[in-house]
C-alpha cells in the first residue's frame, strides 16, 4: 500500500469545504496536483464523509499502515 506525507496530503486538499465525502476529496486532490501515492491513500479511505482535514489525515494514515 502506498505511503503518504502529512503535510503533502493536507496541501492538496487546501481549500475543501468540510464535510466532505472520500470521492470529493479525491476529486480535489486529483485537480490540485496531488502525487499518486496521496491519491492512492484517499482513495483506500472508507467512503464516508470526513468532518475536518485532521479526520482526513488520521483515515489515510491509518489505512496505510494496514
Amino acid at each position: 500500500m502506498a505511503k503518504t506525507n502529512p503535510t503533502e496530503l493536507q496541501k492538496c486538499l487546501k481549500g475543501v469545504d468540510y464535510p466532505a465525502s472520500k470521492d470529493a476529496l479525491v476529486d480535489h486532490a486529483k485537480k490540485h496536483g496531488a502525487k499518486k501515492d496521496t491519491i492512492d491513500a484517499l482513495s483506500a479511505m472508507p467512503g464516508k464523509e470526513y468532518d475536518s482535514p485532521a479526520a482526513v489525515t488520521k483515515a489515510a494514515v491509518k489505512e496505510n499502515k494496514t
